[in-house]
């Protein structure tokens, strides 16, 4: 009897400590997602803001491939590189852009289907893949093999014109991440109020880019949804 009486104690101050740090994983997660909706309102606010007008910008020098005035600065911070990947001539940094735009657009459609999924059903969304059925794989290879040799025909040079010093040339004439497919017309008409709608694509980019990798990273670390994060 004395044995079970010591034991039980024992147990409970187990399972109370267990139940603490369970609780204290919990408030810590849901720390982090409330800071990931803070940044997410702060990311809004700034793409919805107006861009510099070029004429306000700081001149660059006449050797500057134009980075500055690329779309995708905003106040406050306005153009920030602080690694240096524009510093390089124009034919890679509009390669640059258009790998920017490729994922920022990847991103957002994964974030979307994120949440819609885990919305629809349960378990974390890094493991509806398994679930999926062999048709819809042979779908989505089908589709993006004819988007991505689509994109590469309008947006890059013929590999045969291209010299082999500077492979992966893009078009003169391309602006990156515009493929001419706007069957909705919300594309301006007007080059500064298409520039502003650029910008904000690139802003709701970012931020999705940093939502899909934390996204994963938290699912591959506790195997629960996101949506179990935000609101179980």
């Amino acid at each position: 009897s004395d044995s079970l009486s010591h034991q039980q104690p024992t147990d409970e101050a187990y399972c109370s400590d267990i139940q603490s740090e369970s609780i204290k994983r919990r408030n810590a997660m849901k720390g982090i997602a409330h800071l990931l909706c803070l940044a997410g309102s702060v990311a809004s606010v700034l793409a919805f803001s107006e861009t510099t007008p070029p004429g306000q910008a700081t001149q660059p020098p006449p050797s500057s491939n134009g980075a500055q005035y690329m779309p995708g600065a905003v106040a406050p911070l306005g153009f920030w590189d602080p690694l240096g990947f524009s510093n390089t001539d124009v034919d890679t940094l509009k390669r640059y852009r258009e790998a920017e735009i490729v994922h920022s657009r990847v991103a957002m459609l994964m974030v979307t289907g994120a949440l819609t999924g885990e919305s629809l059903h349960e378990g974390p969304v890094i493991s509806h893949l398994t679930q999926t059925p062999q048709f819809i794989w042979v779908f989505l290879v089908f589709s993006v093999s004819f988007i991505e040799l689509l994109r590469a025909q309008i947006g890059w040079v013929e590999p045969d014109l291209v010299p082999a010093d500077k492979p992966g040339m893009l078009r003169p004439n391309y602006v990156p991440g515009n493929l001419g497919f706007d069957p909705l017309g919300l594309a301006p008409r007007d080059p500064l109020e298409f520039k502003v709608m650029q910008t904000k694509e690139l802003q709701n980019g970012r931020l999705a880019m940093i939502a899909a990798v934390g996204i994963m990273a938290q699912e591959a670390v506790d195997h629960k949804g996101i949506m179990e994060h935000l609101f179980g």
